[in-house]
């Protein structure tokens, strides 16, 4: 889609780092706007910033906000449905909300799992579910962002229960384009990979439910050693906003915001093809 004004976007974790900044992006664009994440507060804080980005007399200066858990199938079923009563439509999807956690994974605990699987995973494939059958039912140009990470295409030490799930959000969202070209949609995909972006994922336990609080009893060496990374990384989560949204009007499948992660990439598929043992990605 080249021409975003006026278009509506959907964006969940947008109550802070990527997803909040892609709200701005969109604004900026003139888009309508679908904002969701479970974090009140910060939605609020993202809905402030709004005007700045949009104008007050702009489409992007009304946006709809809507308290949302995209683990549960229902409640991303009623932001769907929200989103369609309010606007009409949908041209823009991003399934962007997603959690991290770290150790090894001998000692993850099961609701380190279940937490990271529901967000990371169920998110997007419960955002495919509620919205993409929607708008295929328009037979509108559209397209559909899934955020996954560069740890989808590699594997990180102490970082196994991320991995698994951003793997899993590289060939979901692989499947869908492939899906979508069997019924000629015109709906497009793209998978956003970013790297280390201070966005605040580090410190996204301050979300995590009080039923699945078990944590890694060996995280905390890993953790910090992420926290680390996340604070030295070079681009923000507005630059990974901006980049997402060229990729978008170009077209783009795969968004990689960190192009010296590509080696570490092509190492692993050479592992793969060459039948050797893989090597850490990680100095």
């Amino acid at each position: 889609m080249r021409e975003l004004t006026g278009r509506v976007a959907v964006v969940t974790g947008a109550a802070s780092g990527i997803g909040r900044e892609l709200a701005l992006a969109c604004a900026r664009e003139g888009m309508r706007l679908v904002l969701a994440d479970l974090d009140r507060a910060g939605l609020d804080a993202t809905l402030a910033l709004l005007p700045r980005a949009g104008g007050p007399t702009s489409p992007a200066a009304a946006p709809l906000a809507v308290t949302c858990d995209v683990s549960k199938p229902d409640s991303v079923e009623r932001l769907a449905a929200a989103s369609w009563d309010t606007f009409g439509d949908v041209h823009l999807l991003f399934n962007n909300a997603g959690v991290a956690v770290s150790g090894p994974v001998w000692a993850a605990t099961i609701e380190d799992w279940q937490w990271s699987l529901g967000v990371n995973l169920m998110g997007v494939v419960h955002g495919i579910r509620s919205f993409v059958p929607r708008m295929l039912e328009r037979g509108q140009e559209g397209h559909i962002v899934n955020t996954a990470s560069v740890a989808g295409f590699i594997s990180v030490p102490g970082s196994a229960v991320y991995c698994a799930t951003k793997h899993a959000v590289v060939t979901l969202s692989e499947c869908l384009l492939h899906d979508l070209a069997l019924v000629k949609s015109r709906l497009a995909v793209s998978v956003l990979a970013p790297a280390f972006v201070n966005t605040g994922i580090a410190d996204s336990a301050r979300n995590r439910p009080a039923e699945l609080a078990a944590t890694n009893p060996l995280a905390a060496p890993f953790e910090e050693r992420m926290r680390r990374a996340i604070c030295a990384g070079r681009l923000s989560a507005a630059d990974i906003a901006q980049l997402t949204i060229e990729g978008v009007k170009a077209d783009r499948f795969y968004i990689i915001s960190h192009p010296a992660i590509l080696p570490s990439i092509e190492a692993r598929a050479r592992e793969i093809l060459e039948g050797r043992i893989p090597v850490s990605p990680m100095p």
